[in-house]
């Protein structure tokens, strides 16, 4: 069970660094062993697998939430279309947000259970930059091949998909994986009680409106994901 400091990001004494990655990615330290385990398993089958972001906390999430509302960085649709944020609400501009930007305090990044895989390999000379975009993970893209790896196996080391396709709130994320059994435990966790205590001690942009809408925002961006258990007849991995 985790602190609500861990819950919500405000503490990484959960995590440790990962055997093999590169510095400050860090995990709890059952998922870590899961996570190395299977990429163990995917070297031994030809496959190249490291993670590209592990545990972020509350500050570095909200970074990058008050980046993209400020017009900082770009925004885009659920299509992966580029938005022009002058013309939008600042209901419309968190909508374009929270469909590739979790809510500071609401990530899964958080929990130290969540992880964006990729393969380096292709990465390898710096000629290209991985981008964390689905047309990489698509068939004729750098890191196909390790999605597809990770359709037929992520399941036997405990990871699923939570984003394997979009359902109308955040957009399909092929490259991010979540270890069911304590994902499930910290998810179980999150209300909007709390999260609303945690968002009122930040500067987090359009905090007001966040807040009023909380309810909606958890309902449709955090609680809704892929199931994880194939006995309810949804589909794995997309």
């Amino acid at each position: 069970m985790l602190t609500l400091e861990q819950l919500y990001g405000i503490n990484s004494n959960h995590t440790e660094q990962i055997a093999g990655e590169r510095d400050g990615v860090r995990l709890q330290e059952p998922v870590a062993q899961a996570y190395i385990a299977m990429r163990d398993a995917a070297a031994d089958a030809g496959i190249t697998m490291a993670i590209a972001s592990a545990f972020r906390d509350f500050e570095r999430q909200r970074t990058i939430w008050n980046r993209k509302f400020n017009g900082e960085a770009p925004l885009y649709n659920d299509r992966g279309e580029l938005l022009d944020a002058t013309n939008l609400s600042v209901g419309e501009k968190i909508e374009a947000i929270l469909t590739w930007s979790a809510l500071p305090g609401a990530s899964r990044h958080h929990w130290g259970t969540d992880f964006d895989v990729y393969d380096p390999t292709p990465f390898s000379t710096g000629e290209r930059k991985l981008e964390l975009i689905p047309a990489e993970y698509q068939e004729s893209g750098p890191c196909y091949e390790l999605h597809q790896w990770l359709i037929k196996h992520a399941r036997d080391f405990g990871f699923f998909f939570p984003y394997a396709r979009y359902q109308g709130g955040v957009a399909a994320e092929p490259w991010h994986l979540s270890q069911q059994h304590l994902a499930n435990q910290a998810h179980a966790e999150i209300n909007v009680e709390q999260l609303t205590n945690v968002l009122t001690k930040y500067d987090v942009a359009g905090r007001e409106y966040v807040i009023e809408q909380l309810a909606e925002i958890k309902h449709r961006y955090i609680d809704s994901i892929c199931n994880a258990d194939i006995t309810s007849g949804d589909i794995w991995f997309g």
